[in-house]
């Protein structure tokens, strides 16, 4: 019975290692469906070894990859799994193959329920709640209760499997799940530090390209309002001067805006609270709002305090208010800002009821040049998720098509 457990968790560290050693570095060469692919393997495996009782019943591990699918992958990724499962569970047959499909469907059904929620805890309770489904009515009691019920006698070999196999759930699924959650936890650390990389890169050459034109442009910007004040020139001359110095100023426009992505200018940097930019940026896009029907729903409750560049937070926020209000210009809606203190963190939390966003608009948020408007650069998003790295901050982004958007910023003090 021990080596068959044994074996079993072998199969199920089969996929996990795999991944730690071909994918996790490359996160492009790999997509979710060769996850699906190793984790229905490490089932089947499973299956055709499992541990054989005396009544006929088998026992193996396959449900903790089944499960920590549908936890992870909700019903997309299980459906998969849940036909695997169950049609090489009927091909082996046996007694225990209705218990099974049962089994199997009860998890399919009531598990992926749990999948968004689930997302959103920390590691720590991710692998809590695994644990407990794991060993909940959905599994190992579930499986224990129905054998109880077939056997005449709850003789020695009941005992001895339910003495080992409970322990032995619980301990393979918190292995598994730290694993998995170290792969997580490497995965976002080698895409922040690629991003923190190409925003450091950005405000470098920012602020060496703004400053090296900025020059030029106001030497030039000098001359032409000198010769325009000249007498001898004609009307259209004239003309052609002030076509000029309003393109000088449209290029300072646009060099102002690449400064937003230098590093902080010490000329203005604050320590404060955010109340005062926050209201600012309220009160200036209230206008704005109510041209597309949207109401402002604003409240404050942060006595925390940093040290920031203000007028990069303020075009931080402007970006976020625009974004939410044009995503409910069509209909309308309610934007709501929340800012208040979380611990040691400052959180801002902008929600709007618009259009809303799929999974993979969600993960391509702050890349250069892509945006979700038709007419629109990407370089807001870009602007602000620059920002908030410049404070250590942290975005988190929850969307759903056709219900909204809610971006979290967590800012450490």
């Amino acid at each position: 019975m021990i080596e068959s457990l044994l074996l079993n968790f072998l199969f199920l560290l089969f996929p996990v290692l795999l991944f730690l050693i071909f994918f996790e570095n490359k996160l492009h060469t790999y997509n979710k469906n060769i996850l699906i692919l190793l984790s229905s393997i490490s089932m089947l495996l499973c299956m055709a070894f499992p541990i054989k009782l005396e009544i006929g019943f088998i026992f193996d591990l396959r449900f903790i990859p089944f499960i920590i699918v549908a936890l992870f992958g909700g019903y997309k990724y299980t459906i998969p799994l849940y036909m695997v499962l169950n049609i090489y569970r009927t091909m082996i047959g046996g007694a225990g193959t209705l218990q099974s499909f049962l089994f199997s469907t009860i998890i399919f059904m009531l598990v992926p329920l749990l999948s968004k929620w689930f997302l959103r805890q920390n590691a720590r309770k991710r692998i809590l709640w695994a644990v407990l489904v794991s060993v909940s009515i959905f599994t190992m009691v579930f499986y224990l209760t129905t054998l109880a019920a077939q056997l005449p006698v709850l003789d020695n070999e009941f005992w001895i499997l339910t003495f080992n196999a409970l322990p032995t759930y619980t301990l393979v699924m918190v292995i598994i799940m730290i694993l998995i959650e170290k792969i997580i936890d490497n995965i976002n650390t080698l895409k922040s530090s690629i991003q923190s990389e190409r925003f450091n890169v950005l405000s470098d050459l920012s602020a060496s390209v703004s400053h090296e034109i900025r020059n030029p442009l106001t030497v030039t910007n000098g001359f032409l309002q000198l010769l325009n004040q000249s007498k001898t020139l004609t009307a259209d001359e004239k003309t052609y001067i002030e076509y000029a110095l309003l393109e000088l100023k449209r290029a300072e426009n646009i060099v102002s805006d690449f400064l937003a992505f230098a590093k902080p200018q010490s000329e203005n940097m604050i320590y404060s609270n955010l109340k005062e930019e926050t209201e600012y940026v309220k009160n200036i896009i209230t206008p704005y709002a109510n041209m597309h029907q949207v109401d402002l729903h604003y409240t404050f409750t942060n006595s925390l305090s940093f040290k920031y560049d203000k007028n990069q937070i303020q075009q931080c926020l402007i970006n976020l208010y625009k974004n939410g209000i044009e995503a409910m210009k069509e209909k309308g809606g309610v934007l709501t800002i929340d800012v208040f203190e979380q611990k040691k963190d400052i959180v801002i939390k902008i929600i709007d009821n618009g259009i809303g966003m799929t999974r993979e608009q969600v993960l391509q948020l702050g890349n250069p040049y892509y945006s979700t408007k038709k007419e629109g650069t990407g370089l807001g998003m870009l602007m602000v998720y620059s920002t908030i790295n410049k404070i250590n901050g942290k975005i988190r982004v929850d969307s759903e098509i056709g219900k909204g958007t809610s971006f979290t910023i967590s800012i450490p003090v």
